[in-house]
């Protein structure tokens, strides 16, 4: 199964999760909702725990091996997103934005990343794009790796490669010589 499939059945499972509960909630039984929030809640702790346990023993585990395993893993769409869910995930935002970028193939640079709002400003690097800033495929494909690797990202803003404006050239030189033309006349003098 490959990583894309499993990123689209991790975001279909929360969503259906998030249905459950609201149907629960309107239902009208406050009993039933509260149970199964607190189920949920249970659910994810024993699989924080979990994942907590295999990041300890492959960081502890001797040979080259383990690392490449949780580089591995670190790259793998699913596993990253549960490691961030369960804010156990080793890398910061930063390393984890460079890492969804890495994943498309679209080449793109950070512009900055806000962390109150979200926002994430991109740059296209590439050449041929159109540089509209509009929703498109390359973008898409941005957001969907970043929800996974990096959902602090709520917004993305592209924003096209243009050449950088030359400085404006200043010519430096003498001034230029009085003629005796334009000399001031001398004042007459009086007796």
């Amino acid at each position: 199964m490959s990583a894309a499939v499993k990123a689209l059945d991790a975001e279909q499972a929360g969503r259906r999760i998030e249905e459950v509960l609201e149907q629960l909630s309107a239902a009208g039984d406050p009993k039933a909702s509260a149970t199964a929030e607190e189920l949920v809640r249970v659910l994810m702790d024993f699989y924080g725990a979990g994942l907590a346990r295999i990041l300890d023993v492959l960081r502890t585990a001797p040979g080259r091996e383990t690392g490449d395993t949780l580089e591995e893993l670190l790259g793998d769409d699913l596993v990253s997103s549960l490691l961030v869910l369960h804010d156990l995930h080793p890398e910061d935002t930063g390393a984890r934005i460079g890492r969804a970028l890495a994943a498309v193939r679209d080449p793109v640079e950070v512009v900055a990343f806000d962390e109150v709002t979200g926002t994430l400003r991109l740059r296209t690097t590439g050449t041929g794009g159109c540089g509209c800033t509009g929703e498109s495929a390359a973008q898409k494909s941005i957001e969907n790796a970043l929800a996974c690797f990096a959902p602090e990202v709520t917004t993305v803003e592209m924003e096209s490669a243009t050449a950088t404006p030359e400085p404006a050239l200043l010519q430096i030189g003498t001034r230029p010589p009085q003629h005796a033309a334009t000399a001031r006349p001398t004042p007459a003098r009086t007796p």
